[in-house]
């Protein structure tokens, strides 16, 4: 018979070995409430009508994961992460076809810095988040997520349509596979290198690419910068560069950054787009926050009107715990040009307004 002190025994063994590794599980349940005029529930222009939904990662993108850190002697760690993204709402993973889309690596830490390889976000995506006027909320909606640090690029008639690096996606190259990455801590600086291979037969430069980034961080100021470099199938070139600061002022916080990305996406076809940001974060009340951004998109593509967009964000989260976040939402867009497109022979509304009440619980 299996007794219930080996039942006990076995658990402590197992919480000895998780201890010893330092295997942490955590993850973001984020949903709310989601109500749109002039957008859809996936945030796309509609020719008229409102939307109301249940929407997941509306505050931070719902997650699950694993990590973990192992002391190797000499100031030395082995260290890992795994991590999916989660659509609350259904309960199915983000990526069908991947089940750590966000992050899948292994590396060494030293008091000379880390060394990680696998699927892992880019530089760009390093440098925005410290000084992102919305602090990286909103992923699926943020324009420096989806346009500055090329998460989401298909827009209409200016859309890469094709992909660049080992993202695995056209128009998204947010997370990067067969990435090695160089990640160095010094004092108020921290410095970044990274490059993935494409892994193309015959061709060492097809869908690489390389970065570089570099932050300081002191008495209350941040300032962030990166560049990187894409090639796709083709060889063509995509290079993308941002840079941004914030400051901390009392309970206020102010943030701007600037993007930009240029791609050459054929022979005869040029798209480039940019993006400025600014926004303020302040403590308006115990456990309450109030956090407004600004960016302004515009776009270029050989052939086509210019275009672009003007979003405006507005958060009220009010803390119930050390893991949970009650919160409302606002988002008011503006489609310039052509952005907007059509639904059938209609053009799509100019405008959106979105509108939610959330709960966030990390665990």
């Amino acid at each position: 018979m299996f007794k219930p002190s080996c039942i006990v025994m076995l658990l402590g063994v197992s919480s000895s070995a998780f201890a010893q590794s330092a295997v942490t599980p955590y993850g973001i349940a984020d949903l709310g409430v989601h109500y749109s005029t002039g957008i859809n529930a996936n945030n796309a222009p509609v020719a008229s009508g409102s939307t109301a939904a249940l929407s997941s990662g509306i505050n931070n993108t719902s997650r699950w994961g694993i990590k973990g850190q192992e002391a190797l002697g000499d100031g030395m760690d082995a260290v890992f992460q795994l991590e999916g993204g989660l659509n609350i709402d259904t309960g199915a993973s983000a990526k069908s076809d991947k089940l750590f889309d966000r992050l899948a690596f292994v590396g060494i830490k030293s008091g000379y810095g880390s060394l990680t390889a696998g699927r892992q976000a880019t530089i760009l995506s390093d440098a925005i988040s410290p000084v992102d006027p919305l602090g990286m909320r909103y992923a699926s909606f943020n324009p420096n997520i989806n346009v500055t640090a090329l998460s989401n690029t298909a827009f209409g008639t200016h859309a890469f349509g094709v992909q660049y690096g080992t993202s695995g996606y056209a128009d998204n190259y947010y997370r990067l596979d067969n990435m090695l990455k160089y990640t160095g801590d010094f004092g108020p600086l921290v410095a970044r290198v990274s490059y993935s291979f494409g892994e193309a037969a015959g061709n060492s430069s097809a869908l690489s690419t390389m970065g570089a980034g570099l932050a300081y961080q002191q008495d209350g100021l941040s300032i962030s910068g990166a560049y990187m470099k894409f090639k796709n199938s083709a060889d063509f070139g995509l290079q993308a560069y941002t840079l941004g600061a914030a400051y901390q002022l009392g309970n206020v916080q102010l943030k701007a950054n600037f993007g930009n990305n240029r791609a050459d996406t054929s022979a005869t076809k040029q798209t480039r787009q940019r993006i400025a940001s600014a926004g303020v974060a302040m403590l308006v009340g115990p456990d309450l926050t109030l956090t407004t951004a600004y960016y302004r998109v515009r776009r270029e593509t050989s052939g086509f009107v210019d275009d672009g967009f003007d979003r405006s964000f507005a958060y009220l989260e009010k803390s119930l715990s050390k893991r949970s976040t009650v919160y409302i939402e606002t988002d008011y867009t503006n489609w310039k040009g052509n952005a907007a497109g059509v639904t059938g022979s209609q053009a799509n509304n100019s405008n959106g307004l979105g509108l939610t009440l959330g709960l966030m619980h990390k665990f």
